[in-house]
């Protein structure tokens, strides 16, 4: 009697439906390991995407795709209404859409505040609220840390933006703590791996001989590396309370010398010429190569905004929090981070 009860219960769990996720802005560089990890951990992963969203790195033919304007809330609620049968609905949303380069820099509101706001009014609107919304912002929206003594960010310090970027990921927390539906917020550091394109920048700098750093006072710096960081959101989505806000970094931080020893030695080069630029000369290009991408109506990666996250000091993160919130663990140091996406630029004929 005993066996079949067993059985029975192994019958149950097996026949146990799969959580259902959605990725928004699936087609971003985190996106797509966000649903990869998805993948990975058995979930029904839906990409939620634009019309013009390149799929190329959402290539598993697992992935279910639902196709969004974000311009209206309408159109997001007839979207989200009809892409699964009546009744169901997705358990966990990961929010990963966002802008970080614009031309106006009033469309760092609209794409990042207004376009969450018309997100979750559609989601009340259709009753489609999950159980848990994973909003990813940013470690901008705290602004400049402590420059003096050096004391990593947490969570209990005072947001005070310093960049219209900043500014639009804090308004869209607050917009999401009102909203009602049960959020929790990553505000995350640096994030670097394979496919991403700002840090390649480096790396492409750093194999020419050169390092270009900015400003002549001491630096620290953090990274996550982006699997870390998709692991990460998960544990969070299974393990921790909902209304929570969780800094999330690699633990150690780093100076510019020693990201450049660590990308030098992937490179192979056995000589890198730093190259330290005063903070007037960087802001100077900065403003000059904003004008320049209005021209070309091309964002540009360096400009006014960008300078002013350059030219802070201080980006030591405490992890205390996530640790003991939902176990976060990153387990790619910098020097295996930065040795793995070398290794996939130059695999791929990036670098």
């Amino acid at each position: 009697m005993a066996f079949d009860d067993d059985m029975n219960s192994t019958e149950s769990c097996a026949k146990e439906p799969r959580k259902r996720v959605l990725v928004v802005g699936a087609g971003g560089f985190a996106g797509g390991f966000i649903v990869a990890e998805g993948l990975r951990r058995g979930y029904e992963v839906w990409a939620g995407v634009r019309e013009s969203t390149s799929r190329k790195w959402l290539d598993d033919p697992r992935i279910n795709f639902i196709v969004f304007d974000f311009e209206s809330r309408d159109a997001i609620a007839a979207t989200l209404s009809t892409a699964l049968p009546e009744g169901e609905k997705w358990d966990y949303i990961v929010y990963n859409l966002g802008a970080t380069k614009v031309n106006r820099y009033a469309d760092f509101s609209h794409i990042n505040c207004d376009y969450l706001k018309y997100f979750t009014a559609a989601l009340k609107e259709t009753s489609l609220i999950p159980e848990k919304f994973l909003y990813m912002s940013s470690l901008s929206a705290m602004g400049p840390g402590d420059e003096k003594d050096y004391k990593p960010y947490d969570e209990s310090m005072i947001p005070i933006p310093n960049t219209r970027y900043g500014a639009s990921k804090l308004k869209a927390e607050m917009l999401l703590t009102m909203s009602g539906v049960p959020y929790i917020i990553f505000r995350a550091t640096g994030i670097y791996g394979p496919r991403e394109k700002d840090y390649y920048l480096m790396f492409k700098s750093i194999e020419k001989g050169f390092d270009f750093s900015v400003g002549f006072r001491r630096q620290v710096l953090s990274f996550i590396y982006v699997e870390d960081l998709a692991r990460a959101i998960y544990d969070a989505l299974e393990r921790s309370a909902t209304g929570e806000v969780y800094n999330i970094s690699e633990p150690k931080s780093y100076t510019q010398k020693e990201f450049r020893k660590l990308s030098a030695k992937a490179l192979g080069k056995k000589f890198v010429m730093p190259v330290r630029m005063p903070l007037w000369a960087v802001k100077a290009v900065s403003a000059v190569a904003e004008k320049w991408g209005l021209i070309r109506l091309r964002p540009s990666t360096l400009n006014r905004d960008k300078y002013k996250i350059m030219k802070q000091r201080n980006w030591g993160v405490d992890i205390t929090k996530a640790v003991e919130g939902f176990g976060f663990n990153p387990t790619v140091s910098l020097r295996e981070g930065i040795d793995l996406s070398v290794a996939w630029y130059k695999e791929n004929g990036w670098l």
